[in-house]
């Protein structure tokens, strides 16, 4: 009884210094409310991985997709109805954006053991931790008590989510409008150790780069030949390529490695080597000490996490991922 009475208080003063620094968002949230909530998030996401390895990567992405609009509110996962325009026909997301059955499992488990207790928002933070830990990646304290949004925003995802032929610039203000800085921009692009590309993604590298009809020769030429192959200059576009062919389903320092290299895939990948000392500093370091990395990973996914929450009594807890409560 003493016990348990101390493990409430300690609850309550977790609660009070969350709610006094302005962050309602803690590990703890559900430890009452929905103690074996992390551990169902976590054995449904280790059954999705292990019966493919690329839905990790899925995962991660989906949780970088949705908080870069409008915060991290699961607004990314709402379809289209009524007054809603889903953000999974934006350009970043169209036949790219995928995971959604294995975030529709994890929240019908939950569900089942706690009815309309845990958000859609933080089964995808959660889910972003477990992808990176199942991989060989860092592990952190995942933030709580996100709420789930009432709408979705298409232009924000059109417009807000940095994409592959983004300039240097351009992806930079993007990550500065949510609140994160140049290192945060180098350590959170490093989650594309793992996962896959679309040709569509960088074929103007192979073939005409900057308009004049010729390819990008920051990329390796040996490693471009490659590419070509099933990359051609027109057809294809939906063909998938490993980000970090080295060590493809691996969390690991190779991204890092592989941009010194020119072997990086993305144009949005390699400008971090080839267009900025500050960032070309940062991956080489990364490159050299792979625990710095994760690190950084770490703390700039909980950073990344705390992207305008919907907290206390905003928006909703929904019953469906996919839908408003009606």
């Amino acid at each position: 009884m003493a016990r348990s009475s101390i493990t409430m208080l300690m609850f309550l003063i977790i609660s009070i210094l969350a709610i006094a620094n302005g962050s309602y968002l803690y590990p703890q949230f559900y430890d009452h409310s929905c103690p074996q909530a992390k551990d169902i998030v976590q054995s449904v996401v280790a059954k999705a991985v292990a019966k493919e390895a690329r839905m990790a990567a899925s995962l991660l992405r989906l949780h970088f997709h949705d908080c870069f609009v409008k915060g991290c509110d699961a607004s990314i996962l709402l379809d289209n109805s009524g007054s809603i325009i889903s953000e999974k026909g934006s350009v970043p997301n169209r036949n790219s954006a995928r995971g959604f059955e294995v975030i529709d499992q994890i929240k019908a488990a939950l569900e089942e053991a706690c009815p309309q207790t845990v958000s859609c928002a933080d089964i995808m933070a959660l889910a972003a931790r477990d992808s990176t830990v199942l991989t060989g990646g860092p592990s952190w304290e995942v933030p709580l008590g996100r709420r789930d949004s009432l709408g979705a925003s298409l232009s924000g995802s059109n417009q807000n989510i940095p994409a592959p032929n983004n300039t240097f610039q351009t992806i930079l203000t993007k990550f500065k409008l949510k609140g994160l800085d140049i290192v945060d921009f180098v350590a959170l692009s490093g989650s594309h150790t793992i996962g896959n590309a679309r040709c569509t993604s960088f074929r103007q590298r192979l073939y005409n780069n900057t308009g004049n009809g010729r390819p990008d020769f920051s990329l390796d030429q040996s490693y471009a030949a490659k590419l070509r192959q099933n990359c051609p200059r027109s057809g294809g576009d939906q063909n998938l390529f490993f980000l970090d062919p080295v060590s493809p389903t691996k969390f690991d320092n190779n991204y890092y490695k592989n941009l010194i290299a020119k072997k990086g895939l993305l144009s949005s990948d390699e400008i971090l080597f080839t267009q900025n000392q500050q960032t070309m500093e940062f991956v080489k370091q990364y490159a050299a000490n792979q625990e710095l990395f994760f690190q950084q990973f770490a703390k700039s996914m909980v950073k990344m996490g705390n992207i305008a929450p919907l907290t206390g009594k905003s928006g909703q807890i929904r019953k469906i991922c996919r839908k408003i409560n009606s």
